[in-house]
């Protein structure tokens, strides 16, 4: 018996899917080809139970030491599971791990919330509007008064797929309807 889920997704792909679209799943292959390797270089995907009852322990000894204790515990944790299976790795791939696994983790990259996608897709058009230059300067003002270098700060706070799609629309790699797809696929609206 086939899988039917593998069986929709190709009859998706093979019979309803537009030049966006498949732009769009060739992406998501590849990152999911990523994602695959890095597990397969740290020996597998995580056990979930294994994970929870090692994350149950770490909670429960860090309760004394509030939130940002159990925090770091945790992320001291997914570091040590990373370090026994993937000791090939440097520390930035390491780091990077931890963000995407526990994305507010006292010493990740960037250590920021994750943004609501209407607050993202906002900052996404007036940085893409600044950056075409198309932004009235009453605008680009207030922004400066509010946040100060709001560019740079807006650009640290997109995820690496944002900065990404981003990228490529200011490049002229891909068109304004293709740019929007990608833009909603990845915010998931």
């Amino acid at each position: 018996m086939a899988d039917t889920a593998l069986l929709q997704a190709l009859d998706y792909i093979l019979n309803h899917s537009d030049d966006a679209s498949i732009e769009v799943l060739a992406e998501a292959v590849i990152r999911r080809k990523r994602s695959l390797s890095v597990f397969h270089a740290m020996g597998g995907i995580p056990d979930p139970q294994i994970m929870a009852k090692e994350i149950t322990e770490r909670i429960s000894a860090g309760l004394g030491s509030g939130i940002e204790g159990m925090k770091r515990s945790v992320r001291d944790m997914i570091v040590r599971i990373i370090h026994e299976h993937a000791p090939e790795l440097s520390d930035k791939q390491v780091d990077e791990l931890c963000q995407a696994w526990l994305p507010d983790s006292p010493g990740s990259a960037s250590g920021k919330a994750l943004l609501q996608p209407d607050a993202l897709s906002t900052m996404i058009d007036q940085f893409v509007s600044f950056s075409n230059g198309t932004m009235s300067k009453s605008l680009d003002k207030s922004l400066r008064e509010e946040i100060g270098a709001w560019p740079a700060r807006y650009w640290q706070a997109f995820p690496p797929v944002i900065r990404q799609i981003i990228t490529d629309y200011i490049k002229g790699k891909i068109t304004q309807k293709d740019f929007k797809s990608k833009i909603a696929l990845s915010l998931g609206i």
